[in-house]
């Protein structure tokens, strides 16, 4: 087939269908595309952010939005009302904790991967989430049957902080048992953290069996993750540390992208191999630690959002990570509005609807045969 028949069949003969646009999208230039997918996600975060803000058990009108404003422009103070209340001390804190959560589930997971040049490698391997998630559980069951006594009613603020030195602290230990002589083993520390998440799970079970009804309802919703329990207070707590990251992230584009070619090529090619390995692995270990702390366990974004990515535009992290952070905005923002709409007025913890996302697709990609190593 002629240059311009291909042409023809991809443009002219499938304009008419959904797959013909598809293809005209892919065929963009790098540039182009990265523009169009740019514009596309960021109208689609704007539009999931309003319908956040306005759409729960008790919706909103649009125009209690307005008015609110102009409230704090004219009188400097909130007016009294329901709408203003639930808008500016529910909603918008629960909305940026969605996609702050969202975005640094998705970069760790595009960081990640990059380290272990897999593209199914996912923040749970390293044993993070469940190190947060133990930790979690132990300030739950333990601290108010052992500490609670002696220092009276714990603050819930413990919990959050709890579970962020848990990931950080498991994270550590990996770190230590995969490094030998200045340098980190990652096939180690993936086998170790795997060993870690089942020790973790054991003793995650073990407190469960421990814990009273309320305990066990609370180790419940904490596994299963939500943000129904998003305020002010959490999202000033992990927002430095998240922004932080985020914006730290970038900076390992070109030395990720040297680590696909191999250890002993990004080292000839001048990279400081172990400085990035460290880097990657803090950026994992913040990003997932700061998410369980005030989510609790959610899965899968990870995995889904780098690697649908990485077929939209190619497996450079320049443009990979901060798609993913826009990606796994717009993903979680939208499982937990279809979380709090699906059995209003109750809400549906948000780790079912990622993992009824994320499984199948996980095994779509081992059935389609399109997981390849980057080695």
């Amino acid at each position: 087939m002629s240059p311009e028949a291909l042409r023809e069949t991809l443009h002219g003969g499938q304009a008419g269908s959904g797959r013909g646009g598809v293809v005209a999208i892919l065929t963009m230039s790098r540039h182009r595309r990265a523009l169009f997918w740019a514009v596309l996600g960021s109208g689609l975060l704007a539009g999931l952010i309003l319908l956040s803000l306005f759409k729960g058990a008790i919706a909103l009108p649009a125009a209690s939005l307005l008015q609110t404003l102009g409230s704090l422009i004219e009188l400097g103070r909130l007016p009294d009302t329901r709408e203003a209340l639930i808008l500016v001390n529910i909603r918008l804190p629960r909305t940026l904790l969605a996609m702050l959560v969202g975005a640094a589930l998705a970069v760790s997971g595009a960081v990640l991967q990059g380290l272990f040049r897999n593209p199914l490698a996912d923040p749970g391997l390293i044993g993070v989430s469940a190190g947060a998630a133990l930790a979690a559980g132990l300030t739950i069951v333990l601290g108010e049957t052992l500490l609670a006594p002696a220092f009276g009613k714990m603050p819930f603020a413990v919990l959050p902080v709890g579970a962020f030195l848990g990931g950080l602290g498991s994270t550590l230990m990996l770190y230590g048992i995969a490094t030998r002589a200045g340098r980190t083993s990652i096939a180690t520390m993936l086998l170790a953290g795997v060993a870690m998440g089942a020790l973790s799970g054991a003793l995650s079970g073990f407190l469960a069996y421990l814990s009273d009804d309320r305990q066990l309802r609370d180790l419940t919703f904490w596994a299963l993750g939500s943000f129904s329990g998003a305020s002010w207070t959490k999202l000033a707590a992990v927002a430095p540390a998240m922004i932080a990251i985020l914006v730290a992230a970038p900076f390992l584009a070109r030395g990720l992208d040297a680590l696909a070619l191999g250890e002993a090529e990004a080292y000839h090619l001048g990279l400081p191999v172990q400085r990035v390995k460290a880097a990657a692995i803090l950026i994992a270990a913040v990003a997932v630690g700061a998410s369980v702390a005030v989510a609790g366990m959610i899965g899968f974004v990870g995995i889904v959002v780098p690697h649908v990515l990485r077929i939209l535009l190619g497996a450079s992290h320049r443009l990979l990570l901060p798609f993913s952070a826009l990606g796994g905005a717009v993903l979680l923002l939208g499982a937990d509005i279809v979380a709090r709409l699906v059995v209003a007025p109750a809400e549906l913890p948000i780790g079912i609807l990622t993992a009824a996302i994320g499984a199948p697709f996980f095994l779509w990609l081992l059935l389609r045969r399109e997981v390849r190593s980057f080695e």
